[in-house]
């Protein structure tokens, strides 16, 4: 007989929601060929996903911080923060806006999918999540493939349009119609979102 699952985290996740905020990549230098152009179309993202950001902790959602590596296998997510705050990165703008919390959670990704070689699926099983509300960077690549990766874990997913940016409209564009014709994505203006009503309808599910 298998062993029942463990509902002892040591504190480590209190909280159930049926809704996770994902932040992907936001804790980022842009220290990279194209970053500039990332940085023109991110920093009004980051004012939107601020805002939003700050809804959804005040409605009991999850904060979900889900940042790249960038191949530095030794370094944690403190230290990429620290990194792009004190070192005057590009990115430095995106940052100081969307500084995490202390009761958010923090997950550190190798690849592009938030869920590939990561503890979020695991994370999100304690939480009791049904839906995830992705925001970041960049919805051609990182964004998309975490949400084509909670779309095959039958996640109900939301991808607000203004709480993601990519290097070209065009690119940004393309995306997000490629998450709503493939993945059911929600991708309704972050403003145009009723928390309550998403929480209540996935209670209801």
């Amino acid at each position: 007989m298998a062993p029942a699952k463990n509902n002892d985290l040591h504190g480590s996740a209190p909280e159930k929601c049926p809704a996770a905020l994902l932040m992907i990549d936001v804790i980022n230098d842009l220290e990279f060929d194209g970053g500039e152009k990332l940085l023109e179309h991110g920093l009004p993202m980051a004012h939107n996903l601020a805002a939003f950001a700050k809804r959804a902790r005040a409605a009991g959602i999850p904060v979900i911080y889900v940042n790249d590596n960038f191949g530095k296998w030794r370094s944690d997510f403190r230290m990429q923060l620290e990194h792009c705050q004190i070192d005057g990165a590009r990115g430095k703008p995106i940052v100081e806006l969307l500084v995490p919390d202390k009761d958010d959670y923090f997950v550190l990704k190798p690849k592009h999918s938030a869920f590939f070689a990561t503890t979020l699926e695991t994370l999100l099983d304690y939480l009791e999540t049904k839906m995830v509300i992705i925001t970041g960077l960049a919805t051609d690549s990182c964004v998309l493939f975490t949400a084509s990766d909670a779309h095959m874990r039958d996640l109900f997913l939301v991808v607000p349009e203004d709480c993601v940016a990519a290097q070209t409209l065009e690119e940004h564009e393309q995306a997000l119609d490629l998450m709503r014709r493939k993945c059911d994505a929600d991708t309704t203006e972050s403003a145009s979102l009723d928390l309550d009503q998403l929480l209540r309808k996935m209670t209801d599910t």
